[in-house]
């Protein structure tokens, strides 16, 4: 019964896996895919090495799998939240549809979002008036 509840936790694992790789390759920015990144696939992978300790028990196996779990489920957040910080410090823009850029707005008096190309030629009109 446990082995049948590790395989499924797998195969969940997996899909949060495809989900997440779907997302680096469909979402517009960086702060997009990196949201998919961390969130897909710390829960896919943590769910897949928890599936191999149910299966494996507490083997060498079994253990290594749940540490790196662990690993992977303290790591990926910190990493990606570094990452995303010193992104926006450097410049990198939010993508033109995002709505709030409330740190932005902090660190450098004006929101780091992409102004799309009818956003630009209204402030050039306006400009011309």
């Amino acid at each position: 019964m446990i082995e049948t509840i590790g395989w499924i936790i797998i195969v969940i694992g997996v899909l949060f896996d495809l989900l997440g790789g779907l997302g680096l390759v469909r979402l517009p920015d960086l702060y997009n895919r990196m949201q998919a990144a961390t969130k897909c696939v710390t829960l896919g992978t943590c769910g897949i090495m928890l599936g191999i300790f149910l299966i494996t028990g507490f083997s060498a196996i079994g253990i290594k799998a749940l540490v790196c779990a662990l690993f992977v489920l303290f790591t990926m957040p910190v990493a990606a939240h570094a990452l995303s910080r010193s992104s926006l410090s450097f410049g990198i823009k939010l993508w033109k549809g995002s709505v709030v850029d409330k740190l932005g707005e902090d660190k450098k008096g004006e929101p780091q979002i992409e102004k799309s190309n009818a956003d630009e030629c209204r402030k050039t009109a306006e400009e011309a008036d």
